[in-house]
């Protein structure tokens, strides 16, 4: 059994510069407008943007967000905790000197998520999502957070797993990302092997980065 080939346009009409230059800038672009500051100009920077107070791709609206690599952080928070968060903040030389007084002015905990974006997409073979007998197999989705990022989905269905499904889509729906002058970018939890190991065949790398977000605190009893 195998999933059906279709016949997807990958290249637009970029030339090969301006492809090889227009998922850095979109990056760049997409964490500016998204967190108010990129790149973080020192180990910590505490900044604002008007997307904390405007709904997200999904509706919904994060009051926090932010990037982490190991050259520094950039963490947004909504204008009003602005002056607060950075006060608690002063002088902090990391983001993990800084954890317990940020959590404590956001009332929640700082959790984070593998932040992967690419360049260069994996030249894997395009994919559809049907099995020859019509079985649902995988499919990919694309969450676009604005004009320079747009954030790539992946699911396959649990008989059809194991056969190298997912990497495929995730690398079709990149390469044609960057061929619309946009950054692909991908996401999975820290623990997520799997997630991993597709974003790893599909040209994701690993670069140390981190997406920041706040997860309410447990109740006590």
């Amino acid at each position: 059994m195998t999933a059906r080939l279709v016949d997807i346009p990958i290249l637009g009409a970029m030339s090969a510069a301006a492809r090889a230059s227009a998922p850095a800038d979109a990056l760049t672009a997409h964490l500016a407008a998204q967190l108010g500051a990129w790149p973080p100009a020192g180990p910590l920077v505490i900044t604002t943007s008007g997307a904390r107070r405007r709904p997200a791709w999904d509706g919904v609206v994060r009051k926090f967000a932010g990037v982490r690599t190991p050259e520094g952080a950039v963490l947004s928070v909504p204008q009003e905790l602005l002056d607060a968060v950075r006060r608690v903040t002063a002088g902090a030389r990391s983001l993990d000197d800084a954890r317990f007084p940020l959590e404590s002015v956001l009332g929640g905990v700082l959790a984070e998520a593998v932040f992967r974006w690419t360049e260069r997409p994996a030249e894997l073979p395009p994919l559809g999502a049907w099995d020859d007998d019509g079985r649902y197999a995988a499919g990919v989705g694309i969450k676009r957070h604005d004009e320079h990022g747009w954030e790539i989905a992946v699911g396959t269905e649990e008989h059809a797993r194991g056969r190298g499904l997912a990497r495929r889509l995730v690398a079709t729906a990149a390469s044609a990302i960057v061929a619309r002058g946009k950054v692909p970018l991908y996401f999975h939890a820290m623990d997520n092997e799997p997630s991993a190991r597709v974003a790893d065949a599909a040209g994701f790398p690993d670069r140390g980065w981190r997406l920041l977000f706040v997860l309410p605190r447990a109740a006590e009893g």
